[in-house]
């Protein structure tokens, strides 16, 4: 058996294993697994968090993803994870309410996967979901103004967000490019963020869904804490133990 107290480097790439497959490591847990202090493990997170890998919590630390790159080379990826929750996440939809939808590929297969009936007031920012929603002739559709950030898909700027603070939403579906238990739901542009958070304050229901890869993970900038989401909406495979540290966080979880 490799003694990784004399050898950091191996006890750093077991980790870094250990963050890739499971999104996120426990300091208790990696110090008794390795037969080494937990003041070494939290050495070694620092030299990870260093490398960009991951972000130190609590404990121990979350992954860090990677930027996933713009709207349109995210949109072909994952259809068949983003619609089947797209379809769950449809079935939270309040007929006759007004309801923000968020840019964001999972957000688009949402608007594919509205019932023909819904009679409905719908905000967005995204040009390619007013396009879709447009299929639909009981939705009323109101975009947001301002110039297309070509990042997220979306109007973020500040002509957007006063149009926001002028309307009050049943329900805001929210995208994000990482959720954790602890550090809560994320993205990696600040204006986008931001923008998120105004709609966030303006809604009675912020629900998210999002597929596994990017669960737990972190990114640059927070969007929500864990407790402001009211409904997540995810894979049923997702892992249980994440499923358990949502679950103490006060947010409703429905798997897909």
């Amino acid at each position: 058996m490799l003694d990784y107290a004399a050898f950091p480097e191996q006890r750093q790439d077991l980790i870094r294993k250990i963050l890739q497959e499971s999104g996120r490591v426990v300091c208790t847990e990696l110090a008794t697994q390795m037969k080494v202090s937990e003041h070494t493990i939290r050495r070694d997170l620092h030299e990870l968090s260093k490398e960009g890998l991951c972000k130190k919590v609590y404990g121990g630390a979350v992954l860090q993803l990677p930027d996933a790159g713009n709207f349109l080379s995210r949109e072909p990826k994952n259809h068949a994870k983003k619609d089947m929750i797209a379809q769950k996440a449809a079935t939270f939809i309040k007929p006759g309410g007004c309801i923000f939808i968020d840019t964001g590929t999972t957000n688009l297969a949402l608007a594919k996967a509205l019932p023909a009936d819904l009679k409905v007031t719908i905000v967005t920012n995204s040009p390619a979901i007013a396009a879709e929603l447009l299929r639909h002739p009981l939705c009323e559709v109101i975009m947001t103004g301002g110039q297309i950030q070509r990042a997220s898909g979306g109007a973020v700027g500040a002509t957007a967000a006063r149009q926001i603070q002028g309307i009050i939403f049943d329900q805001a579906f929210i995208g994000g490019c990482a959720m954790d238990p602890e550090m809560g739901l994320t993205g990696f542009d600040f204006a986008d963020c931001e923008f998120k958070k105004t709609v966030i304050a303006q809604s009675n229901q912020t629900i998210v869904a999002l597929t596994t890869d990017k669960i737990p993970g972190v990114a640059r900038f927070v969007v929500a804490k864990t407790g402001d989401i009211d409904l997540l909406v995810v894979e049923a495979s997702m892992n249980k133990e994440v499923l358990d540290a949502f679950a103490t966080q006060d947010v409703r979880i429905v798997c897909a």
